[in-house]
């Protein structure tokens, strides 16, 4: 592994209880100590917002066990979306390669160790986009690590050259995905309704980055790297966030590797791509009435 990690882009805004578990979480991985740690805390939205503000950046400030802390304190609130697009696009303007979390993030101890192996393994494959850490808990096995086309967004790591690849303009990415006729590819074969959220993000109706990374790299065909199992567990699907609901789903426990990070072959595995469409079909009903109501909250919250 490189002797340099990766700086961690950490986000925040108004939750500091959630800002300390995972800044906690990122700590006990044995490689933050010589991890720079850059947070991102995002301003109020009005006098509402101030002491929860104030008590995050106190948590972000008072953030040990890193090899250097920076605190970004933005002073007038960007929303999630225009905080992580800017925040990882700043990061990887001084570095080659970035970690990225949200606070509401609790991460297994190997949980850099993964990201960053990743990011060694695959750094001269152009195919691969981005190294992801969740991953859907499925009742099948599923092998050490595998690669699925596209990206994601619960604790993830980039190259520059592959965040080059975002394209910020959801309409230009949705009318691709028309023309080119791969929305119920996109869409995991209608397990998940993706264009559906690239539509509400068109429409001002959310403000997702994730889903326009996601589909930035679908159109591409770029393929992300993730474990076999979940090294991350979101703990902030509590009705905490902007704009959620206190829900389940997509809950997964974050786990330990295996052994050693291996290098696999560089193309989508269709055995764990079905295993994931079968789960996410299963669990969220695509077709039914409401399914909108019950969407992870960092498609719902700006």
């Amino acid at each position: 592994m490189a002797a340099e990690y990766a700086p961690i882009a950490l986000f925040a805004f108004r939750r500091p209880d959630h800002l300390a578990a995972c800044l906690a979480a990122l700590a006990a991985c044995p490689e933050a100590a010589d991890s720079p740690l850059v947070v991102f805390c995002d301003g109020p939205r009005g006098p509402q917002d101030e002491e929860a503000v104030r008590e995050v950046r106190a948590v972000a400030r008072a953030a040990t066990g890193f090899a250097r802390v920076d605190v970004v304190e933005r002073e007038a609130n960007l929303g999630l979306a225009a905080s992580v697009i800017d925040g990882v696009g700043r990061v990887l303007a001084d570095h080659e390669r970035v970690v990225v979390v949200e606070d509401d993030l609790v991460v297994s101890p190997d949980f850099l160790r993964y990201l960053n192996a990743g990011l060694d393994l695959y750094a001269a494959d152009a195919e691969v986009v981005s190294i992801h850490a969740y991953v859907v808990a499925v009742e099948a096995a599923l092998p050490q690590s595998f690669f699925l086309r596209g990206a994601d967004c619960w604790g993830w790591a980039t190259w520059r050259r592959g965040w080059a690849v975002f394209e910020p303009d959801g309409a230009a990415l949705l009318q691709r995905l028309r023309d080119t006729g791969q929305v119920r590819a996109f869409d995991l074969d209608g397990a998940y309704p993706y264009a559906q959220m690239l539509e509400r993000q068109v429409s001002g109706e959310v403000d997702s980055w994730a889903v326009r990374w996601y589909a930035s790299a679908f159109l591409a065909d770029k393929l992300t790297l993730y474990p076999g199992r979940s090294l991350v567990e979101n703990v902030g699907q509590d009705g905490s966030g902007t704009h959620s609901v206190a829900t389940r789903t997509h809950a997964a426990v974050a786990g330990r590797l295996t052994g050693p990070l291996e290098r696999v072959a560089v193309v989508e595995s269709a055995a764990a791509r079905a295993e994931i469409v079968r789960t996410l079909a299963r669990e969220h009903g695509t077709r039914r009435a409401g399914l909108l109501s019950r969407l992870p909250r960092w498609v719902r919250r700006p």
